[in-house]
């Protein structure tokens, strides 16, 4: 019986969760993205979430007018510091109507956008 080698030493693709109605916020959440013209890296919607102990830097791509995915993104992947988040934070203006919501400042947009635009 024949047996197979694997050809390369490919990992399989992360797993993503796909929104549903348990988080009804995703809608808004894109919604007030859109509005705001530096929050798009590429084809992908940038914020950072607020925690009670810890703020994340959260990614959305749109499919068809509504949201294809959502994940947490590991910053400091993307040379983006607890303290850039941070920052972005305390100087945000409240143009995120949701509590907890924040857009990324021009320092964050400028490191993303220096990494994933000619991926």
């Amino acid at each position: 019986m024949p047996t197979s080698k694997p050809v390369c030493s490919a990992e399989p693709l992360p797993r993503y969760i796909m929104p549903d109605e348990s988080e009804p916020e995703y809608a808004a959440i894109l919604e007030q993205l859109e509005q705001y013209r530096n929050s798009q890296v590429g084809m992908s919607y940038y914020y950072i979430r607020a925690g009670e102990n810890t703020n994340v830097l959260c990614r959305i791509i749109p499919g068809g007018k509504n949201v294809f995915f959502h994940e947490i993104v590991n910053h400091h992947q993307h040379g983006i510091s607890d303290e850039d988040i941070e920052e972005s934070v305390m100087r945000d203006t409240g143009a995120f109507t949701l509590p907890g919501h924040f857009h990324i400042s021009p320092h964050i947009e400028k490191k993303l956008r220096s990494l994933l635009e000619f991926e």
